[in-house]
């Protein structure tokens, strides 16, 4: 299982190399550059599944989200 993805901020197009969470899901995250909340696209559960370069762990090891 892979712990680290890079999130890509679809405002400004930073990168940020960040280490996921195993027992949770990230709903929300703002960007160190512009500053933008980032939430989760329409059918994902997490900013990892939507901005992230490696889904999260649950999606990972389970195929399905956190609840």
């Amino acid at each position: 299982m892979k712990l680290e993805s890079t999130l890509t901020c679809p405002a400004c197009g930073h990168q940020e190399i960040e280490t996921m969470p195993t027992d949770a899901c990230l709903f929300f995250y703002d960007c160190r550059d512009c500053g933008l909340r980032l939430k989760p696209k329409p059918g994902d559960c997490c900013v990892f599944c939507s901005y992230g370069t490696v889904p999260c762990p649950p999606i990972q090891t389970k195929g399905a989200c956190c609840s």
